[in-house]
Formats: C-alpha cells, structure tokens, sequence
C-alpha cells in the first residue's frame, strides 16, 4: 500500500442530512484456518534502515489509481481513500478492498454490508485529501449520489456497488471481497498515485500532444524531475532556452517585464520557440506553491524534430501559440 494512503487516517465522516456514527458491528468472517508464522523481510538497502518504511516505498512503485471507499450508517456517510482495490472476477462479479484492521471502516464492513468505491478523476486531489484526512479547508463539500442505499462520490469516472461476501485475514489488514450489484462508468483521465504523490498522463499535455507514444517515452525518459518551493523562482528572462517545463503538480506565475501574464497549472508547460531556435528566455516563472515539473532537454525536442520532421511544424505551432497568448 501507497504510504501516502495508508487506511488508517484515511476516513471522514459526512453527514447525508444531520446524524453521527455513534457504533457499529464488529467482527470479521471467513480468516485462513491458520494464520502464516511471521518471516524476516530482507530489504536491499543501507544500514539502519527502517525495514517497514521501506517496504512501503517499495511498493508505492506500483502506479495505481485512486478511490474512495463509502458506505452508510442511517443517515451518516463514512468514508476513506484508498488504492488497495483489485478486480477479481467477472462471472461473478467480485472485487476486493484492504482495510487496516485499526480503521473504523473495518468495523463496519462485516459481511452481508454494501460498500461504494468511486474511481477519482485527473483534478480531484481535493476529494482524495478530504477523505484522507489531509485537507484542513472546513468547508470543502463533497457530494454523493445514493445507488442501491450506499452513497457514491459525485463526477468520479467510475462507480460500484457491493456486498460484503467473504472476508480473510490479511496480517495488519482485512481483506473484504464484494459482489458487485452496480457498476458504471463515465470515461475520463484518472488521478494516479505513484511514490506517495500525485501523477498526470504527460500525453494529455498540450505539449506532449504533438508527439508519437514512442516518441513521448523517449522524451520523458531523458528528461529530469525537479521540484521547487512555493515563491521560488524556477527561471529568469534571459537566460538560455535550454529546456522546456512540464508542470506535473502545483502552480506557477508568469511574470514579463515585472507583470504577471498568466497562471500555469498541472499539464501545462512553460517554454517558448526559443527552446527550438537556442534564444533566451523572455519570462520569469515563480512557483505560487510547492510545485513539480519535468523537464525537457532542448537537445532531445531537437532530436525528436529531426527523426519525425513534421513534427517540427506542430511543436512550433503549439509554442508559438503560447507566446501569443502571452
């Protein structure tokens, strides 16, 4: 499990109209007969190093998507972030959640419960925080909609409903498989998690839209992530069109001749024809938060252009059309 989603702090309670959770049944059903003996862990890493933590690291190297987990207790939604959720099987249909036996959303999930897990959508970090405990703003909203009596989040690009039919032992966790009674979808971008942080598909960037997958992998895999802190200054008007930024997660401002022109966000760029020609830059670019870019050697666009010329053409246009917009 993702360290950054650990199910413990992810819950929060929402009321549908008044009303807290005041109890709730436990118990657990179906565990192993036996219970595995407990092995060491071999971790390949330094000494002193904390083996639990780095086994969570380890396995948020595992991209995944993103999910909120609900259910319903009279007139109180519960529910928790969570990207421990798989498919199973289709005929019949079952899925399957973990839980951290400690989570209150444990006690709630014994056998016969219905639960709603709502796959989160590219720019719904705020809902996946809220649930996780990390967004102290009181009066963020979220908004459900009641399928088969079990709340589901609103604009989520996939939705289910299921029954609690088995549930097993998973160590420090419980592992709670649901037959499916409802399913849709919607379509759309995912949010993505990947080493504890939010990810963005770079082909959905107006940059990167021009370019071949093949082409986009090479791309991106020469390139280098840097972050920087909010106020920080990430580059300057005059100085050399060495590379292109993409902006994987925070803002920035664009400020030319000491004016702000624009505010950039995630799946944007910030970049100009220059970065083609080797000119220099003719914008200063301030994080407004902690932000993450990638970026983009100049000698790699270039190297892109000559294996695809026609390439050329629509990377122009798409800088080109930033510094008109500026």
């Amino acid at each position: 499990m993702d360290p950054r989603f650990d199910s413990l702090p992810d819950e929060f309670d929402v009321p549908l109209s008044g009303g807290f959770i005041t109890g709730a049944p436990e118990g657990i059903g179906s565990y192993f007969e036996e219970i595995p003996e407990r092995e060491a862990l071999e971790i390949d890493a330094g000494e002193n190093t904390d083996t639990a933590t780095e086994f969570r690291r380890t396995l948020g190297m595992f991209a995944t998507g993103v999910t909120i987990i609900t259910t319903r207790l009279g007139e109180q939604v519960h529910g928790m972030t969570a990207n421990a959720f798989m498919s199973v099987s289709l005929q019949p249909p079952l899925v399957l959640i973990s839980v951290d036996r400690r989570a209150r959303m444990h006690a709630l999930l014994n056998e016969g419960a219905r639960y709603g897990i709502s796959v989160l959508a590219h720019g719904q970090e705020r809902l996946s925080d809220h649930f996780a405990g990390r967004l102290a703003d009181e009066a963020f909203e979220a908004r459900f909609e009641v399928v088969h009596d079990t709340p589901l989040v609103e604009g989520s690009i996939a939705q289910l409903v299921a029954r609690v039919v088995r549930s097993y032992w998973g160590g420090d966790h419980s592992l709670f498989v649901g037959q499916v009674e409802y399913a849709r979808h919607a379509g759309g971008p995912p949010l993505l998690v990947h080493g504890g942080r939010y990810e963005h598909l770079l082909d959905d960037a107006q940059v990167f839209s021009v370019f071949p997958e093949g082409v986009l992998a090479r791309l991106t895999a020469g390139s280098a992530e840097r972050t920087y802190d909010s106020g920080e200054t990430i580059v300057c008007a005059g100085e050399p069109e060495d590379e292109l930024f993409v902006i994987l997660e925070g803002e920035v401002r664009v400020e030319r001749g000491g004016r702000m022109r624009r505010a950039l966000g995630p799946g944007d760029f910030f970049g100009e024809v220059a970065v083609l020609t080797g000119g220099v830059r003719t914008a200063d670019v301030i994080a407004t938060s902690p932000v993450r870019c990638l970026a983009v050697p100049r000698e790699l666009l270039r190297q892109a252009v000559e294996a695809e010329p026609a390439l050329g053409w629509e990377l122009l246009e798409v800088l080109a059309g930033r510094l008109r917009d500026d």
